[in-house]
């Protein structure tokens, strides 16, 4: 598998179910109360964060999702944390509800907003670049999808379309995108680390493929 610079490829990879994972996540947090945990899903795109936090959303039916993409429209691909930590992430430490429109959703007369209602006990935040050390003190817990390099570009235009156009936005994103993590080292920070794809048998509907832990 084709990593980072510094990035150590995982190990002991497992099916787990769905039910562990958050279990996992919440035993990561044991002192939150009166308020959402806060868990970071990160990966590059193309890796399937927005698949496991829907179906973690899922398990755990007062959730939340949050998109970084949302965050981040009309706006720029990585100088978002800022934005996001003020108007989100910070409410919802002190136990308030969120219903944010980004100054970009105004500007282009994009709908809705960004709502998250009081008494929700997950949110999952879901985004290449979330798992970041101005984000740090906000997150509960985190997961990082690992995937082959060489996998993105295809990945990224199967779901998108392999036109001209997306093969320039895929190419532009990666000149962000692949220092940004070099930098900031997501993979380092993780609680678990998750297959993005998987590569071994497992029930996707029930399970994620998760690396074994590293040793002390």
């Amino acid at each position: 598998m084709r990593l980072h610079p510094g990035e150590t490829e995982a190990a002991g990879w497992r099916p787990v179910t769905l039910i562990d994972v958050v279990r996992q996540l919440r035993d990561a947090s044991p002192d939150v109360t009166g308020r959402p945990r806060v868990i970071a899903i990160d990966g590059r795109g193309g890796a399937g964060k927005t698949t496991v936090a829907e179906k973690l959303r899922r398990v755990e039916s007062n959730s939340a999702v949050v998109h970084t993409d949302d965050v981040a429209w009309n706006h720029a691909c990585f100088d978002w944390g800022g934005v996001l930590a003020e108007n989100i992430l910070q409410p919802l430490h002190r136990g308030e509800p969120v219903n944010f429109r980004p100054d970009a959703w105004i500007s282009h007369d994009r709908a809705g907003s960004i709502s998250i209602p009081a008494g929700t006990d997950f949110v999952w935040v879901e985004g290449t670049g979330i798992i970041r050390d101005e984000l740090g003190p906000w997150l509960d817990a985190s997961v990082y999808l690992q995937g082959d390099l060489d996998d993105q570009e295809r990945l990224l235009l199967a779901r998108d379309g392999d036109t001209p156009e997306q093969r320039e936005h895929v190419t532009n994103w990666l000149r962000e995108e692949l220092p940004f993590l070099r930098r900031e080292r997501p993979w380092s920070r993780a609680t678990l680390i998750v297959a993005g794809p998987a590569r071994i048998d497992h029930d996707p509907d029930t399970e994620l493929v998760v690396a074994a832990p590293v040793s002390a």
